[in-house]
């Protein structure tokens, strides 16, 4: 969430940065009228329980001098005080719950760097990767679903006959790919980043910590029973890792990867995307986060970035990366790039992995900090994180790519040493 203190002291800038994505500042509004409340009924209170501790101190000394009816008149006095106090109490906690609540529904402000936009058309194109239009041959155009079903590697029906629309089911070879796909990411970050296999059941405040409580509570799968929520990426478990803690400056920047699958009810999208593995409900995904300084982490974003990119280069796809403008950016984020893939076969650019720089918003849900070298005081972390390869739309794209014009796919160099000696998939 944004920082209550930068609402109160700087409030025209927070504003001005709110509407740069098109935010109508109704919340932010509430947030400052409501704290303004708040802070007088809390000083009010404070004022009161002064008057309570003074007369506590009065009804002691009128005992000691025997003045007994004076002494209950003035214990009488501090019961009404006291009474009065614990009223300004609960009216001022009951105001800070509400004030919390807006800041969780409030979206992070935008770095100065991101382009300004009113949506995803308006993201600007940073650069493209190994694209040449006139490249493909007609066996490369044929949808990624009707060669995965020609060679038995991607079986959609079964999917749906166990669990309904929009999930999928990888068979053979098909399955294999999309396990060395995990793989190859995870191997191609492990010199930097440590692996983690998280829960992918968690708690309502770990969504919270993230962002996608309580905005985004219809996107995602419930277990009400157990307040359990299926994560819709590994970023959410991991965020929490240092939930309540106080890290050392010295341990930053703190690298963090993990395979896990993800679960999204992608509500709203109901007869969109949703042919092939262009929109499902269950996915496996590669993801790398790192907690870092403010100093640190626009460099960091910068590696998550490339990092990214060398995993797609490393599989010969062309790519392109995009800037999300303001108007695009998730909630949470304050400065994020797309990549995207293209595949011939559906002749379209997929989104395949978004690199976001969240500056200090979710730690501050999450209550995340470090302490600088020398100093006493801690200050929040800022936490970074992108998607090192999420798998359907890179299997898509590769098997539309690699597609040969006898039906098999022949596979890039890169993932040999995950597919058990394959190298081609035929039937």
């Amino acid at each position: 969430m944004i920082d209550l203190r930068r609402v109160r002291t700087d409030y025209d800038s927070v504003a001005a940065d709110l509407a740069r994505r098109g935010d109508d500042l109704a919340q932010l509004e509430q947030v400052r009228d409501l704290d303004e409340r708040q802070r007088a009924l809390a000083a009010e209170r404070d004022e009161v329980r002064a008057q309570i501790k003074a007369v506590s101190g009065e009804v002691g000394r009128l005992r000691r001098d025997g003045a007994t009816e004076e002494a209950e008149a003035k214990q009488a006095e501090s019961r009404s005080l006291g009474e009065r106090e614990q009223g300004l109490d609960d009216e001022a906690s009951l105001l800070a719950e509400q004030i919390r609540d807006l800041l969780l529904r409030i979206p992070n402000t935008p770095s100065p760097d991101a382009p300004d936009g009113a949506g995803d058309a308006d993201n600007p194109i940073v650069r493209v990767e190994g694209f040449d239009p006139e490249a493909y041959a007609e066996h490369q155009r044929v949808p990624h679903w009707e060669t995965g079903e020609a060679l038995g590697i991607l079986d959609l029906e079964r999917a749906v006959k166990l669990s309904g629309s929009m999930f999928s089911m990888f068979r053979g070879m098909g399955a294999t790919l999309a396990r060395g796909l995990c793989q190859l990411a995870l191997d191609r970050n492990a010199d930097a980043f440590e692996e983690v296999r998280p829960p992918t059941l968690v708690l309502s405040s770990t969504l919270t910590a993230t962002g996608q409580l309580p905005k985004f509570a219809d996107d995602a799968y419930a277990v009400e029973r157990d307040d359990l929520w299926c994560i819709p990426t590994a970023e959410v478990p991991l965020t929490s890792i240092a939930r309540d803690e106080v890290l050392d400056e010295a341990d930053l920047p703190m690298r963090l990867m993990a395979y896990s699958p993800c679960y999204r009810r992608e509500a709203g999208s109901a007869g969109r995307d949703t042919r092939g593995l262009l929109r499902v409900h269950e996915f496996d995904k590669v993801e790398i986060l790192a907690y870092a300084t403010p100093a640190q982490a626009p460099a960091m974003l910068d590696e998550l970035v490339a990092r990214a990119e060398g995993t797609l280069a490393a599989l010969g796809l062309p790519y392109r990366v995009l800037d999300i403008c303001t108007g695009d950016l998730g909630q949470s984020h304050h400065r994020s790039f797309d990549l995207e893939v293209y595949a011939p076969g559906v002749d379209r650019w997929l989104e395949v992995s978004s690199i976001s720089w969240f500056s200090d918003y979710q730690a501050r849900r999450a209550n995340i900090r470090y302490r600088p070298t020398g100093e006493k005081r801690a200050e929040h972390v800022h936490t970074l994180n992108g998607s090192a390869l999420a798998v359907p739309r890179v299997w898509a794209a590769l098997v539309e790519t690699y597609r040969q014009p006898d039906g098999t796919v022949a596979l890039p160099e890169a993932l040999w040493p995950y597919l058990r000696g394959t190298t081609v998939i035929g039937r």
